[in-house]
């Protein structure tokens, strides 16, 4: 049972300024903090040719084209570095897919294997990069934290352009052009950019400078064309990073989600086939969305990085024949059924290790194990950050070196602590909600623990950690109804900073409970309001789990209780019904 935060209503003369919308729509838009018209009609009504900004808008961005070309014109090797997780890997995909569209003969990619090679560049692959005739390097999603490494690539008389989205370093890299929306001084507007959104306004440049003097790609396509079939993959890298979805990144994943819906490239077609999403006409069941990417697609791209090789989803991105996709998607989807396995089991010991070792009533909290992969690192902490609604960092030992990952809470920012601490590192990075690092010496764990503890107390002690949501509205259930269904639709796509919207329900009479799912994992509650209609609720893992111990038997008919809860179709064999998906239950059963 979670804190219910209830949003503000919208003020008096925020409302009386549209007469136009619905009273819900007007809220959620408050509640969104979409406030002035332009920003409206941009939420609401996404526009390509309007809403998406010129890409030599960027400072560095002139010097990055003109480096590009004199490299295809010449004949130079390009190698594109990416990263290892959905976001890296679409990035490079669409960097590389571009440049071999404008005539690259002698274009590579590497992508760094997560536990050998680390996050970012190392001065090991600049040298493998140099000896293997590279002359340009451009990084995807990475690079900005890089100065060592860059500056050793210029000592070698390579080129670098960076491209990335991370936070910023104490100093910048001395690469030749740095795209990136929060450098010192971008002019750029957009500053939420993911790293597939980088590096995709760089493909946009590319193609816009190559149109000057030539009306049609050499296949014969138009450069628009080519450009937004590109959107499917920078929608997968856009919602797996969980950069906010307004602005210039919700227009984005808005047509990236239309081509998604048909798209052609052949590797995502046959993982989608892999996670089920296709009926045996091989017709999508339902119309793909961010739900699908954050669930479906983006964590099958993730466990390539997590469990083997990033490779294998960047292959399977840029895949030409139906043989190689169907081979490399089955072999995504079982690394991602192997990745579920190891993170339940690691979660579980992680969660028992945080009680035994008595952390529960801690600031930050601590996870650690000789064996716990980097891949499932993030996934550890992610997982046990919503559970505990604490910061959380989960550790492992990778060939003697302790590497971590953390997640944070609203008004922590871990990045920004991290850096007020960097004797301690080898390396580190990140957002203010999530980071990765390697610390210097093993033995340095225990101090390590006890700096950011102080830390963490000094950073969190205004912030309240009770595990909370925000609810939109405290509605009635007769409200619930198709008409606000196809309303909600307006607000779609979902994704941070703009939550699927939760609404709260109270003094709701229960008529049936019953177990569903595997081992009964998960609930359907029957529940009555204000009216003799009976609703369908389903909450997802309130059952038989360890997450959730409650003693949900005991919910009798005839019980009262308070549920919050997004509104969702259910579909099955042609029929559709409004289905109440069950976020929070407030009853003392559930404490």
């Amino acid at each position: 049972m979670k804190k219910w935060i209830i949003q503000e209503a919208p003020s008096v003369d925020f409302i009386a300024a549209h007469p136009e919308l619905p009273p819900i729509v007007v809220r959620l838009l408050w509640n969104r903090n979409m406030r002035t018209q332009e920003k409206i009609d941009e939420f609401l009504n996404p526009d390509y040719s309007t809403d998406i900004y010129d890409p030599f808008l960027f400072n560095d961005m002139e010097k990055a084209v003109t480096l590009i070309f004199d490299c295809l014109e010449n004949n130079k090797k390009i190698t594109v570095h990416g990263d290892y997780d959905a976001d890296g890997v679409c990035a490079a995909a669409v960097i590389v897919t571009a440049l071999k569209k404008l005539g690259a003969e002698s274009v590579g990619i590497f992508l760094p294997h997560r536990e050998t090679d680390g996050y970012g560049l190392n001065n090991r692959t600049v040298q493998l990069l140099k000896d293997n005739g590279t002359e340009l390097i451009i990084t995807c999603d990475c690079g900005i934290s890089n100065t060592e490494e860059i500056t050793l690539a210029k000592s070698l008389g390579l080129k670098v352009i960076v491209t990335d989205h991370h936070a910023m370093p104490a100093t910048l890299p001395p690469a030749d052009a740095i795209i990136h929306p929060i450098v010192p001084g971008e002019k750029y507007p957009d500053k939420t950019l993911a790293g597939g959104g980088v590096a995709f306004k760089l493909v946009q440049a590319l193609l816009k400078r190559h149109h000057e003097k030539n009306p049609l790609l050499a296949d014969g396509q138009t450069h628009e064309g080519f450009e937004k079939w590109l959107l499917d993959m920078v929608s997968i890298s856009t919602v797996g990073d969980m950069v906010p979805l307004v602005g210039e990144s919700r227009t984005l994943v808005s047509y990236g989600l239309t081509v998604l819906n048909k798209t052609r490239n052949i590797g995502l077609k046959k993982l989608m086939i892999e996670a089920g999403l296709f009926d045996k006409n091989n017709k999508p069941k339902r119309i793909f969305d961010t739900q699908t990417i954050g669930f479906q697609i983006a964590p099958r791209i993730n466990a390539a990085g997590r469990i083997n090789h990033a490779n294998v989803a960047f292959q399977l991105l840029i895949a030409e024949t139906e043989e190689e996709a169907g081979r490399l998607a089955s072999e995504l989807n079982q690394n991602n059924v192997d990745r579920q396995k190891l993170t339940e089991k690691l979660v579980t010991a992680a969660r028992a290790q945080i009680k035994a070792t008595g952390q529960k009533d801690n600031p930050i909290l601590y996870a650690f194990g000789e064996d716990w992969g980097t891949g499932i690192l993030g996934l550890i902490a992610s997982r046990l950050k919503e559970e505990f609604f604490k910061p959380v960092l989960a550790m492992g030992m990778n060939g003697g070196t302790i590497t971590g990952s953390g997640r944070s809470v609203p008004g922590f920012n871990m990045i920004e602590t991290l850096k007020t601490m960097p004797e301690y590192f080898h390396k580190f990075g990140g957002h203010p909600q999530a980071c990765g690092f390697s610390l210097k010496n093993k033995d340095l764990l225990e101090d390590f623990k006890k700096t950011l503890l102080v830390k963490a107390a000094d950073g969190t002690k205004n912030i309240d950690l009770t595990p909370q949501i925000k609810i939109d509205a405290i509605v009635n259930l007769e409200e619930v109804d198709w008409k606000l269904y196809d309303l909600l639709q307006k607000f779609e796509p979902f994704g941070m900073a703009n939550e699927e919207p939760l609404y709260g329900a109270t003094n709701l009479t229960v008529i049936a409970v019953e177990p569903v799912g595997k081992d009964g994992v998960h609930l359907r509650i029957l529940i009555k309001h204000n009216s003799h209609v009976v609703r369908k609720t389903i909450a997802f893992g309130f059952g038989n789990t360890d997450k959730h111990p409650s003693n949900w038997r005991e919910l009798k008919p005839g019980t009262r209780i308070d549920l919050a809860f997004n509104v969702s179709v259910n579909e099955w064999n042609g029929n559709r019904e409004l289905q109440l998906v069950v976020q929070d239950i407030r009853h003392p059963l559930f404490l």
